[in-house]
Order: structure tokens, then C-alpha cells, then sequence
């Protein structure tokens, strides 16, 4: 004979959710107080000569022959028989070696990167982030715009959103009108070669600021707000990678549309297969509704799948990753991100691959992570030469144009 369970009851109000809420949050913050280096304790790494010949293509013997002959940062440390350098002085050499595949700021203007997914909890910031750090090692000068009011971004750069990030740090001036350019709200980050517009929970209030904003005012088109902002930080940055909330917001829509490319971060799993569809029918059907009263389209340069989370050992994931190609096809990049430990701890860390030191960690799976990464970024960097060369292109033609009085 079964015994009559108790019932559970509990009856939980709203200031109690509250107090749950302040609890939560404090938390967090011991959290990231912790394990987080903010500015001022989060440092950059450093490069061995091998290290420096892989990212400048050559062969370690024109690295010495260089660093001794004095025409480029040394890498010399006091105290220290051997030779390293730091961020700054690799990405010297770097844009020394690499500055025929580095943008002409007269020919093109900085490539705009919207990451973006339905859902979280697919890798979506840990891309962005990845991605700016991968492109500033190849000599290229990133903007990373936070539009995510959990702010995942800005605390991988070494911020914490609950406590450093003022209100003109952020996109909201741009949202309530009061600035017209992005520019003031940038901030230096630990690494260089990536600045920082970076966000915090108060970016909850441009859902309702930007359609109030529209209600107001008929010729308001809320959805170009970013586009416009971003306008100036496209003459001083080379690339802007914009991370994206886990919803179709109206800041997600601004993104989507002030970008030139699109990079989808999408799980071998069916729920997140099935969301992507979502995803992308809404915002289709957003745009038909905003564009065919004004006449206006958009055109993308590239709209990229990458799979992410990729356990080979799944066989379910791998039928799914079949329903994903065929569904996207060749949108679907060649290169996959595997599900490792090392990016588990990576992002327990509030970091990623590019943070991690090679000899606190299993080098083996280390490099296959790296690796990945390393290979979206190479197929990133040459759909943003394509970009480049199409913007060099129509420069040029304007040009003639006025050389020969046509116009």
C-alpha cells in the first residue's frame, strides 16, 4: 500500500523574486570578481618568436634577424634570456608583414559583422569575441559593439556590465536621440587592436524607447539607428562585430541591418535547428513589412552557418548537422567548432581560446580549438577582402567617372 505523499506548496510574491533576484546578483558578482580580471588585472598574451613567425607568415630566423636588427620591436625583456613581445608590439609586426591584405581606408570603409541567433547558450558571444581577437591578430582593427543587455561580451573584455558600464557607454544615446554617432560611447579593452561600445541591463530600456520613438514620429525609421551611428566608426575600424540579443528585438533588427554580413552560431540540435527556422522567417517577414512602404531592401554580403558545439561522437548531432546543410547548404561554412573542455573552461574563465596559455592547459586539445577558430577567422578575412574589393570597385568607377566629366 502506497503512503499519501505530501503535497509541496509554495507561495513565492514579487518582493520575494526580488530579494532572489539581489541575491543572484550578488553572486554573480562575487563571481566575476574572482575569476574575472577586469581592465586593470586582465592582461593580453604574450608572443615566442615561433609564435610571431606564424602570425606574420615567415620563418623564425627573419623574425631574429629582424628583432636584432632593430627595425621592428625586439621583444627584448629585462631580466629575461629569452625574446617576447607583447599584443601591441606583434600586431607592429603584423600590420608590417600582412599590410597588402589590410583594408585602404580611401577604397573601403570598415565591414560591419552582426552575430546572431534566436537562442542562447550556441556560442554566439564566445564567436564574437573569438573572431575580434583572431582578426586583430591578423592586423586588423576591431570594434566590438555589445547590443545584449546581459552584457556577455562586455565581461569577456574584462568589464563587468552590473558596475562599469555607464549609460554613455552603451548604444542608448543613440536609441533616445541624444547622439548621432557611436564614436563617444568607445572604450579602450585589455587587447589591443579591439575597442569596446559595451552594454549593461539598462540596454533593456531601448525596447521601448525606439518604438515610442516611431509612435512619435512617422518618418522615424527605428531600425537604422544603428546602421547611422555606426556610419563614422566605419572610416577608423577595419572590422565591427556587433553581438546580438537571443531574441528578434528591435535591438536585433538594428544590428541585422546595419551589418554587411551575417554569422549564425548554430548547434547540431534539433530544438536549435528548429529556432534558426524561426529566426530567420520572422526577420524576413519583419523587413518585407518595414521596406515595401519606403522602397527600401537589403543586401547582404555574406550570411554565414556556423556550426558550433560539434560533438562527432553524437550520432543524433550528426544527423542533425545533415538536416542543417541541407536545409542551408553552401551557407553553411566549412569549418566547425568543437565541443571541447578547454572551451568550457575558457568561458568558465570569461574568455576564450585566444586568453588561454598554452602551458596551463592540454596543448593538444588546445590547438584543436584554436584551430577552429583560427579557420573561421581565415574564411571571415576573405569574405571581408570581398567586401573591400566590391566598395575599391565602385570607388574607382566614381572616380573615372570624374576624371572623364561624366559626372
Amino acid at each position: 500500500m502506497q503512503t499519501k505523499q505530501k503535497p509541496i506548496r509554495h507561495s513565492i510574491d514579487i518582493e520575494a523574486l526580488n530579494s532572489l533576484a539581489v541575491n543572484a546578483s550578488n553572486v554573480i558578482q562575487q563571481a566575476r570578481s574572482s575569476m574575472l580580471a577586469p581592465e586593470s588585472r586582465k592582461s593580453a598574451p604574450v608572443f615566442s618568436s615561433s609564435q610571431l613567425a606564424e602570425l606574420c607568415g615567415l620563418d623564425r630566423n627573419r623574425v631574429m634577424y629582424h628583432a636584432k636588427k632593430g627595425d621592428l620591436p625586439s621583444g627584448e625583456r629585462e631580466g629575461s634570456s629569452k625574446r617576447e613581445w607583447t599584443l601591441e608590439e606583434a600586431r607592429v609586426w603584423v600590420r608590417t608583414f600582412r599590410k597588402d591584405v589590410l583594408r585602404d581606408p580611401y577604397l573601403a570603409s570598415g565591414t560591419t559583422i552582426a552575430v546572431a541567433n534566436y537562442k542562447g547558450g550556441v556560442s554566439k558571444t564566445t564567436s564574437a569575441a573569438a573572431l575580434a581577437q583572431g582578426l586583430s591578430l591578423r592586423g586588423h582593427r576591431v570594434l566590438v559593439v555589445d547590443t545584449d543587455p546581459q552584457g556577455s561580451l562586455t565581461t569577456l573584455f574584462g568589464v563587468l556590465p552590473d558596475t562599469e558600464v555607464d549609460e554613455n557607454h552603451t548604444i542608448l544615446d543613440l536609441c533616445t536621440g541624444e547622439e548621432s554617432s557611436i564614436i563617444p560611447a568607445i572604450q579602450k579593452t585589455y587587447w589591443d587592436g579591439i575597442d569596446l561600445v559595451a552594454a549593461a541591463p539598462i540596454l533593456f530600456n531601448a525596447e521601448f524607447l525606439l518604438p515610442s520613438r516611431q509612435a512619435k514620429d512617422p518618418n522615424f525609421a527605428f531600425w537604422r539607428v544603428l546602421d547611422a551611428g555606426l556610419e563614422e566608426a566605419r572610416n577608423e575600424y577595419d572590422v565591427i562585430i556587433i553581438d546580438t540579443p537571443p531574441s528578434l528585438s528591435y535591438i536585433t533588427i538594428n544590428a541585422l541591418i546595419a551589418a554587411d554580413g551575417v554569422l549564425m552560431p548554430l548547434p547540431p540540435n534539433a530544438l536549435d535547428f528548429a529556432s534558426s527556422a524561426q529566426f530567420w522567417g520572422l526577420f524576413t517577414g519583419v523587413c518585407k513589412s518595414l521596406f515595401a512602404a519606403r522602397g527600401e531592401n537589403k543586401q547582404y554580403a555574406f550570411v554565414d552557418i556556423l556550426l558550433s558545439r560539434v560533438d562527432k561522437a553524437d550520432l543524433i548531432s550528426n544527423d542533425i548537422r545533415n538536416w542543417i546543410v541541407s536545409a542551408y547548404g553552401p551557407k553553411v561554412l566549412p569549418v566547425e567548432i568543437p565541443k571541447t573542455s578547454i572551451a568550457a573552461s575558457a568561458s568558465a574563465e570569461f574568455g576564450t581560446v585566444y586568453d588561454m596559455d598554452v602551458g596551463s592547459v592540454q596543448a593538444k586539445t588546445l590547438k584543436r580549438a584554436h584551430d577552429a577558430y583560427e579557420l573561421l577567422v581565415d574564411y571571415v578575412e576573405k569574405q571581408i577582402w570581398g567586401v573591400w574589393e566590391a566598395n575599391a570597385e565602385a570607388v574607382r568607377k566614381t572616380d573615372s567617372m570624374i576624371a572623364n566629366g561624366e559626372i
